[in-house]
């Protein structure tokens, strides 16, 4: 056998000196994985089979199905991340991500940590760690040690203490929680012990108004998403088209404005925008993609439709479903180096320039009223520098949006249609429309 994977080219083989996967072996092996974990999910999830039966029953099918099912069983999950062991699943390109784990024997004592993944998939220790409450999800913490007893001692949910084995301890492995992790998550405490596998996953992603999901558009799909904000008799209209750049990790976007200002209308300033995929969400953890924009003055900063300025933008956005509910986090800085302005007073024209720093704050909650309905309310605060006839001054505005969005699913296409009610409160109080259009389609068969 090993002689065909290497006539193959799948593997390099040296008599008597040992074999190893060539980078088309490693590809065909990450391939098989992806199949049976995904059918390892498959049965847990739809069929209702417990995480403890359900191997054997994947060795059995991994091989009899095809390759176009099992991309229909990946895309029907919501491309997870996990099967239901929390092992790590390949993407359509046979890419394992690499994640570092600590286990029950190496975390932290008295810290918060979130079981991520069983090392054992022997049926009669899956069974074990489900009576003692520890699946991939559930939360617990390690109260003591015992070198003596060879034991270790836990505190899981409502303050229920169990005590395990060490050789028991060292095969579940665990995420400890980071503090910026702990801030984010803990005004939402279901976030921390509800297993994602028990969640059907979100039909609509990364379609928000207002708020960034921390989502990247994946292998060989782009998106293209308008929006039209009308307030206090103007408007605006941004359009921003997603791709991913090789893999779903990284993504460049662009953003284009149309705006209407005061008696003038054109082109306002435009971002080329690039996205990583830092962290994908899991079992304890949220999503996390942080931005990088490079602000471009396309705008006329003269006729108040552009600060005429280049710039950088920085996001951090942060995303976590809880069961029908998906919750997000950003926070951010946009500055403008040379940022310009004209103000008249009477037939004089003064022009002033200056940098610009304005930080923003975001937070949403959107709830699956059905498989493509949601109901969405965000929320905004934004900390603007802006240029005066004297210098410059910094206004604080708090907006508040309650919006819906529904899609339907064509083909491997997706459309996304929504409308918001933004409500803005600085100096005065202003309420203004929000309408979205998203199209998202492949650009490339997997």
């Amino acid at each position: 056998m090993v002689k065909a994977l290497a006539e193959a080219g799948l593997a390099h083989y040296e008599p008597y000196a040992g074999v190893r996967l060539t980078a088309s072996g490693e590809k065909l092996a990450a391939l098989v994985l992806r199949r049976h974990r995904l059918i390892e999910l498959f049965l847990v999830r739809v069929m209702g089979m417990s995480w403890s039966e359900v191997h054997d029953e994947a060795e059995n099918l991994e091989h009899a199905v095809s390759d176009r099912l099992i991309d229909l069983i990946d895309q029907m999950l919501g491309r997870p991340e996990v099967d239901p062991h929390g092992d790590p699943i390949p993407d359509a390109d046979g890419t394992l991500p690499h994640q570092e784990y600590d286990s029950l024997m190496t975390c932290p004592i008295g810290t918060p940590v979130t079981i991520a993944r069983v090392s054992d998939q022997d049926p009669a220790f899956l069974e074990f760690a489900e009576t003692h409450e520890l699946r991939p999800g559930d939360v617990v913490q390690v109260e003591e040690r015992s070198e003596e007893g060879d034991s270790v001692e836990l505190l899981g949910r409502d303050d229920r203490r169990v005590t395990i084995g060490a050789r028991a301890a060292s095969k579940v492995l665990v995420h400890v929680f980071g503090a910026l992790i702990v801030f984010l998550l803990s005004s939402q405490t279901l976030a921390a012990q509800t297993p994602v596998a028990k969640s059907e996953p979100f039909q609509i992603t990364d379609n928000s108004f207002l708020v960034e999901e921390a989502f990247n558009q994946e292998t060989g799909v782009f998106q293209n998403i308008l929006g039209v904000t009308r307030l206090q008799g103007q408007w605006a209209l941004t359009f921003t088209q997603e791709w991913p750049l090789g893999s779903e990790m990284n993504q460049f976007s662009y953003t284009a404005t149309v705006l209407n200002n005061e008696g003038h209308t054109g082109v306002g300033d435009s971002l080329l925008n690039y996205r990583y995929q830092a962290m994908k969400e899991g079992p304890g953890k949220p999503a996390f993609s942080p931005r990088l924009s490079l602000v471009l003055p396309t705008g006329n900063s003269d006729e108040g439709l552009g600060l005429g300025s280049f710039g950088l933008q920085v996001n951090l956005p942060f995303s976590k479903q809880t069961g029908d509910w998906y919750w997000h986090w950003n926070a951010g800085l946009t500055f403008l180096d040379r940022a310009k302005a004209t103000f008249r007073q009477g037939d004089m024209a003064i022009s002033r320039e200056h940098w610009l720093a304005s930080p923003f704050f975001a937070g949403s909650a959107i709830y699956r009223l059905r498989p493509m309905v949601n109901l969405m309310l965000e929320s905004l605060i934004t900390f603007d520098d802006e240029l005066t006839e004297n210098g410059t001054d910094r206004t604080t505005t708090f907006t508040l949006s309650p919006g819906v969005r529904g899609g339907w699913d064509i083909g491997e296409k997706q459309i996304v249609v929504g409308a918001a009610v933004p409500m803005s409160w600085s100096d005065t109080t202003s309420a203004g429309v929000f309408l979205y259009f998203s199209y998202e389609l492949p650009f490339k068969r997997p």
